[in-house]
């Protein structure tokens, strides 16, 4: 476990390869052992493998992100070349009723038992948090609740997945000093 852990990256370029439906339930199995607040398990996990509904995804939340007032977003919302997903064969979708105080972080829980699972099967994940910022968004909500996502959920993370391309680069881990306190 340890190994896995430190060998995890996240990927940003993806072969144009499906995701093997083994492989994408073995992830979502772990998303569901996460640990969650008084084991209330009140997340949805949303796999979209479709391409097609992976490309209007994208161009809703640049749609989105151009009606920002933050400049950044604007420009990303109005570059025609912006992928919010990086082009990955598949993205989970992970919800949670915002009433729950800890719904963010039982998702980031899950989130990482994905991304664990699925650097042990040789698949390649990404954080994406575009969804979370725009899931509100009129046209953004009617879709992603079209594709499953409870209508009363907040998105609080995607997770892109697929096999990593030849050229993918991959960072170092560069650790951090004077990030650990033991006190006795």
């Amino acid at each position: 476990m340890i190994e896995t852990i430190k060998k995890r990256r996240s990927i940003r370029s993806y072969k144009d390869a499906p995701l093997k439906e083994d492989h994408l339930n073995t992830i979502l199995e772990a998303a569901i052992y996460a640990p969650s607040g008084m084991n209330y398990q009140t997340w949805h996990f949303t796999a979209i493998l479709n391409a097609e509904k992976l490309v209007e995804l994208n161009r809703l939340i640049k749609q989105a992100f151009a009606k920002s007032d933050e400049p950044r977003l604007q420009e990303r919302g109005n570059n025609p070349d912006y992928c919010c997903y990086y082009h990955a064969p598949a993205l989970v979708i992970v919800s949670n009723e915002p009433t729950q105080w800890w719904a963010p972080m039982d998702c980031a829980c899950a989130i990482e038992n994905m991304f664990l699972a699925a650097t042990s099967v040789d698949v390649a994940s990404c954080w994406i948090n575009q969804l979370g910022t725009t899931c509100d968004d009129t046209d953004v909500r009617a879709f992603i609740t079209s594709l499953g996502v409870p209508a009363h959920h907040q998105v609080y993370g995607c997770v892109a997945l697929g096999y990593a391309a030849a050229n993918a680069p991959l960072k170092d881990k560069k650790l951090q000093p004077d990030t650990i306190t033991i006190v006795r």
